[in-house]
């Protein structure tokens, strides 16, 4: 699966899109569009939950490569994107000690290239992604990923809360990345069928979510900085489940 990242621009193009059932990563919209084309596609926009940002003009031609996008630029995502609960259950079904990556709105693509690499060299079963707030799955994304996003299953859901419920209810145990614990990630049992969860770049993983998980874990640090970045971070806690379970 080798797909070219591609905008599309063009009110009735993007709605055309919409409706045919292709993925959309994102779509950029011209602050203070209106007329009844955009109201359809506003429509849409609401109904299918995409994710939208509010842009200037100039961006808009820079990636349209034009001028003719009347103020509406959608990104088609190069990937299919997976359904959590079917995953899960094929995962199951084929007897794996499941390994699930939830990702809460980490937002450098970068990061997520490199984390979505990491995930596939240690077996993960799946990435989980919020539809809004998240790094989209682009060509630096890819780039940076080594391909591995074609190679690993990712999952959007509305919000990580979502991904959580749906784990906890297959009896697969969620563990938190964060410095807000005094359990190192080593005395966690991670041969059990496992989600860990990793948090934004600035923020962590949001309070609302550590109250919901069933364990949190952290890395030591002996240095002075006080935290790591978040996918080095994220390879040590899945090597240290590779370790684990070998």
């Amino acid at each position: 699966m080798d797909k070219e990242i591609t905008n599309i621009f063009g009110i009735r193009a993007i709605i055309e899109a919409i409706e045919s059932g292709s993925t959309i990563n994102k779509i950029y919209l011209q602050k203070g569009l209106r007329g009844n084309l955009y109201y359809e596609l506003d429509k849409l926009i609401k109904q299918n939950k995409l994710a939208t940002s509010l842009v200037p003009i100039e961006k808009l031609n820079r990636l349209s490569k034009n001028n003719n996008h009347q103020g509406a630029v959608a990104q088609i995502s190069p990937i299919e994107f997976h359904d959590l609960e079917t995953l899960i259950e094929t995962t199951i079904g084929a007897k794996k000690t499941p390994l699930f990556l939830l990702l809460d709105q980490l937002s450098d693509v970068r990061n997520f290239g490199a984390i979505i690499r990491t995930a596939e060299c240690t077996g993960v079963n799946g990435i989980v992604i919020q539809k809004n707030g998240s790094a989209p799955v682009n060509a630096e994304t890819i780039k940076t990923s080594a391909g591995a996003a074609f190679k690993i299953p990712i999952c959007k859901v509305d919000h990580i809360k979502d991904a959580i419920f749906l784990m906890q209810a297959s009896d697969i145990k969620t563990v938190a990345a964060t410095e807000k614990t005094e359990d190192l990630i080593y005395t966690v049992d991670l041969k059990q069928p496992t989600a860990i969860i990793m948090g934004s770049e600035d923020r962590g993983v949001n309070p609302s979510i550590l109250k919901m998980v069933d364990k949190k874990a952290k890395l030591p640090l002996l240095g002075e900085i006080g935290s790591l970045n978040v996918s080095v971070a994220c390879g040590a806690f899945l090597y240290e489940t590779v370790r684990q379970r070998t």
